[in-house]
């Protein structure tokens, strides 16, 4: 049972921080596949850290290895892959926004249908996932789980087509939201992207076998080449043959829709050095700082970043301005969950368990606080407060995205409504005396879609999902819109 006291502390420590839900990986057809699964999750974990888990199959079984915490935790150790024979794998890392955190909704989730086994891992969120669900439980399905994944699985389960290809894109024409998602089968790899393009997914390869993750640093880390982004609301097939050959079949949609990625990979998900939408991401993150400094300057002494998201827009700052970058804050990257009682006086430490003032950079100094976005304000009160005790003259705090004013629906782990900053002031100055700030300014969305897109925002067809910002939803909200007829998920204690 969670003991809820224990957590309190790290709610203050990551209750202001925006999670990402998952992030997912799969190779065919190659003889180390659970191995090269483990390090792409391995290199993919910063999209998810509650839950790590591989599928695989080897020509007469599927092997599933499903644990709580880190990939590290588990899958370095030899035995444990030994535990995944077979030349065919996908993995998941997870941050749990559907379901509640337990071994039951660790992904991948598996199977055994009319025409064999079958595998799923998906990263994102369905809009309908819980209508769907209430309608196929009305029917007599049984739910194992409380992940809206699953509902694909009946959904598979339940089409009227012959193959497992047909079944599969059957299934997720009824789904809607943001997502990309793997598919394993007993002689297939099955990638789809949702039909905005909301949640990144691209096509790789090593030693002419195919591979399929969520960034480019999980092909990085293992050494594979770059093939393609999956376009959005493309479905592609790979197929081991007979001989042994590797067949794609690739389908389109009949409508497709302009691509609309999420803009939030670039200012906070994405690994630095990944290519997402074909934009490096460091250099997006650099560019949403220089615009940051242009426009709104300030007269300072030192550009100092929140670490570790706020650094690449502040060393675009610092080259803008002119005013020196130091690191005025040093991360502990070493602080994982909590193993003290947090009385008052422990609370108290608040943010710096992760956070250190590096005095020698502040005292005496104006500086220029750089971050990456602010949700809920919490952590910059501290931090802010952290710099002055630190002795820093005035401290100017700019955030290298615009004010969050509305929640996520497709896989963005966001607070209510009521309870983001920027919906609890009435204007930038109220907020600004909230956080302790001589003065706040944030990213312009035009200045955010500059430094990613190279253009303005297109009020009538914006090239990116902005939703947070502008409320413009990409796609229908079933969910939300019937939220008082879904009946509430059941919760079944687990020790998972």
């Amino acid at each position: 049972m969670t003991d809820l006291r224990s957590n309190e502390i790290d709610d203050e420590l990551d209750g202001d921080t925006l999670h990402e839900e998952c992030g997912v990986f799969g190779i065919l057809g190659h003889p180390d596949a659970a191995a090269l699964t483990a390090l792409g999750l391995h290199a993919l974990q910063h999209r998810g850290q509650e839950a790590a888990g591989m599928v695989t199959f080897d020509g007469r079984q599927f092997y599933s290895e499903r644990r709580m915490g880190l990939v590290g935790d588990h899958y370095t150790d030899p035995a444990t892959l030994a535990k995944l024979p077979g030349s065919m794998s996908i993995g998941h890392v997870r941050y749990s926004t559907t379901g509640e955190t337990v071994l039951r909704n660790v992904q991948p989730l598996f199977a055994e249908l009319q025409e064999g086994g079958i595998a799923i891992a998906h990263n994102g969120n369905f809009t309908n996932g819980l209508t769907l669900r209430r309608q196929i439980i009305a029917d007599g399905a049984i739910c194992q789980s409380t992940s809206d994944t699953e509902v694909v699985l009946h959904l598979i389960a339940r089409s009227k087509n012959a193959s497992s290809s047909d079944r599969f894109a059957d299934a997720i024409a009824q789904v809607e939201g943001g997502y990309s998602m793997l598919a394993l089968t007993r002689t297939k790899l099955i990638a789809a992207r949702d039909p905005n393009g909301i949640r990144p997914l691209v096509m790789g390869e090593l030693d002419g076998k195919p591979i399929f993750c969520s960034e480019t640093c999980a092909l990085d880390i293992i050494g594979a080449k770059f093939v393609r982004d999956v376009e959005n609301g493309e479905i592609v097939i790979c197929e081991i043959q007979p001989d042994g050959s590797i067949s794609i079949d690739v389908r389109k949609p009949q409508n497709p829709r302009p691509e609309r990625l999420c803009l939030f990979e670039y200012v906070y998900f994405a690994r630095p050095d990944s290519v997402v939408g074909g934009r490096n991401v460091y250099v997006a993150r650099k560019s949403m700082g220089q615009n940051l400094a242009k426009e709104s300057p300030v007269e300072a002494d030192v550009v100092v970043p929140v670490p570790d998201g706020g650094t690449p827009a502040a060393i675009g700052y610092a080259q803008e301005s002119g005013i020196p970058f130091e690191l005025g804050i040093i991360r502990n990257h070493y602080v994982g969950r909590t193993f003290i009682e947090p009385t008052q006086q422990i609370r108290a430490f608040g943010v710096k368990l992760k956070h250190s003032a590096n005095r020698a950079m502040i005292e005496g100094k104006r500086v220029v606080l750089v971050d990456d976005s602010i949700v809920r304000g919490t952590t910059s009160v501290k931090i802010v407060q952290m710099i002055r005790d630190a002795g820093a003259r005035e401290v100017h705090v700019r955030v290298a995205s615009p004010m969050i004013f509305h929640p996520d629906f497709y896989g963005i782990d966001t607070p209510d409504r009521d309870k983001l900053l920027a919906n609890q002031h009435v204007d930038l100055a109220s907020m600004c005396r909230f956080i302790g700030a001589d003065s706040l300014e944030f990213l312009s969305i035009d200045g955010l879609y500059r430094a990613v897109g190279g253009a303005p925002r297109d009020s009538q067809a914006p090239q990116f999902t902005d939703h947070y910002f502008t409320g413009d939803y990409p796609t229908r909200l079933l969910d939300q819109e019937g939220a008082s007829n879904v009946r509430k998920l059941s919760v079944l204690a687990s020790n998972g």
